[in-house]
């Protein structure tokens, strides 16, 4: 066995999306450290790679920018996103006479739709560029944890096959980034099943796909500037399902249904022909535009369950997991490379401590619940919420209370460099909680309504860039806020979500008086804030032709 004596401070298992920009975030904030990313795959990417996690949102997108550092080549070989836009459309051909939820224009903090091929063969050249050790076409083949927090000498050793040579390395840390082969979590037997059971299949097709051109209707087109609604990851939406249309800069177009097992078996989209045929029946439209293009098809896969928890992902025992290595949500609102960001910055965290010789049992252990409390919060957009996606009345002001309580929540902690802030988040502890209690009720009184409502579906654009408070919201996150004015910017989030989660039982109630007010009316009642109490500036947009 060819030994690597000199032992590395961390070694990276995997040299995808999350382990390049952890080892890019680790070289950043240590210069001296010496950081290995092993990656089984010999060969570039190609283009229009096989990977989820195309489109970025907002919190995702200001890490692999400002974090990383990698903002010029976003800008340069990747796709301003046109924001999320959705469309009522199941079994129509008629776009621009069905409801539309999205912006009219760009919001002020941007995002994008990555080529992932392009983005991980450039985050490849640019690890190395910034004297981080990539040895690509090396497989893994045993993993020896020290139990390092009883003895702090103690390192890991990893063995691996390089072209043909078998070899290991130790190091003082070791990171699963591997994605859903899970090394260490399968080791450690810490998988663990959710109650989220969505199934997924999608393909690249060799084209664009230009929603723009599915209507003749110019003042349709024209309510957009620009009117590149193309641009935008667009959602069509009914019971059960949604499709993605996600457009790459490598000029293919990414196409996926994410569906509700119970509403849309799997069985029933597992191949290209059966996916087209689901797509004649219920969003034909997009079977009509991908129907001369058959022979387009760059590849198709599927996810029979993609969701999943994992019991623990950092440890005082030097290692943790970061990507899919460790949690999965859901596709839905894109929250795949938010989660990178987040997990990478405590692993991060958790490095520095070591190198400056603090003992981590403690924030290991705190930036463990944390981050399974954002994915707890996280989850409760999705589960049990599929039948929701085809009522026009109700998903609107799901999303837009989804936005408010990300945008006003999870991203200022992100875009203002607290998530690892203890003190900040000790303080808010009680506005936090309260949150996320609102969160789980307005989620669910959201499925009692959708239940009765009357699923019109008028020819109107629910214009989010002519909502001023939401707007602003979005362009709050580029703030600059010392400590005291964080407080108070977490503690105005908890007064909006309030006051929004009051009008969403107003509108409610409006059309069904004798509607259940579950755990929302009791948590609005509580604090002395029946819908009658709403704020008198209205938050939701008015559904009306």
């Amino acid at each position: 066995m060819d030994s690597q004596a000199k032992p590395r401070d961390v070694v990276i298992l995997g040299g995808g999306l999350a382990g390049l920009t952890l080892a890019m975030q680790l070289k950043r904030r240590e210069p001296d450290i010496d950081v290995l990313v092993l990656e089984r795959r010999s060969e570039p990417a190609p283009e229009a790679a096989h990977k989820v996690g195309e489109s970025t949102v907002e919190v995702g997108a200001h890490y692999f920018d400002k974090v990383i550092g990698l903002g010029e080549h976003l800008r340069e070989r990747h796709l301003r996103k046109f924001g999320f836009r959705f469309f009522f459309s199941e079994g129509r051909r008629d776009l621009d006479q069905v409801t539309e939820i999205g912006a009219s224009r760009h919001l002020s903090v941007p995002s994008y739709q990555i080529d992932r091929g392009i983005f991980e063969n450039f985050l490849v050249d640019e690890a190395r560029r910034r004297g981080i050790e990539v040895i690509e076409g090396s497989m893994v083949r045993q993993i020896d944890l020290a139990e390092s927090s009883s003895d702090p000498t103690a390192l890991h050793r990893i063995g691996y096959t390089h072209q043909g040579e078998t070899r290991s390395v130790s190091a003082r840390w070791v990171v699963d980034a591997c994605g859903r082969a899970g090394l260490i979590k399968r080791k450690l037997g810490l998988a663990e099943l959710n109650d989220h059971p969505a199934h997924a299949i999608w393909f690249r097709i060799k084209d664009r796909i230009e929603i723009d051109r599915w209507t003749d209707n110019t003042e349709w087109r024209e309510r957009c500037d620009p009117q590149a609604r193309w641009l935008s990851t667009n959602h069509l939406v009914g019971k059960g399902y949604w499709v993605w249309l996600i457009p790459l800069s490598s000029g293919s177009h990414s196409v996926g249904i994410v569906a509700d097992p119970a509403i849309h078996p799997i069985d029933t989209m597992d191949t290209f022909e059966k996916a087209m045929e689901w797509f004649k029946t219920y969003q034909p439209l997009l079977f009509d535009d991908l129907d001369g293009k058959r022979h387009l098809l760059q590849d198709f896969a599927f996810f029979k369950r993609f969701s999943y928890g994992c019991k623990q992902v950092y440890s005082a025992d030097r290692w943790a997991l970061t990507g899919e290595a460790g949690l999965f949500l859901d596709p839905f609102y894109s929250p795949g490379s938010d989660f990178i960001a987040i997990s990478n910055t405590y692993i991060t965290e958790l490095v520095s401590l070591d190198r400056r010789g603090e003992r981590l049992g403690a924030r290991a252990q705190v930036f463990d619940q944390l981050l399974h409390s954002f994915y707890e919060s996280t989850m409760a957009l999705y589960q049990d919420q599929y039948a929701i996606f085809g009522d026009p009345e109700v998903l609107p002001v799901k999303v837009i209370w989804d936005y408010t309580y990300y945008w006003g929540v999870l991203a200022q902690f992100v875009f203002h460099d607290r998530l690892a802030d203890l003190s900040s988040l000790a303080a808010l502890r009680t506005e936090l909680a309260q949150c996320q209690a609102l969160n789980l009720a307005v989620q669910g009184f959201l499925r009692q309504w959708s239940a009765v409502s009357r699923k019109r579906n008028p020819a109107v654009m629910l214009d989010q860039a002519e909502l001023p408070w939401f707007a602003e919201l979005n362009r709050s996150l580029n703030d600059t806020l010392d400590t005291a004015a964080f407080a108070d910017r977490i503690r105005d989030s908890h007064a909006r979500l309030t006051d929004l989660a009051a009008e969403i039982l107003e509108r409610a109630l409006d059309d069904h008086p004798g509607l259940d007010t579950g755990e929302l009316g009791r948590l609005l009642a509580a604090r002395s804030l029946a819908p009658a109490a709403a704020s008198p500036d209205r938050m939701l947009p008015e559904m009306v032709a």
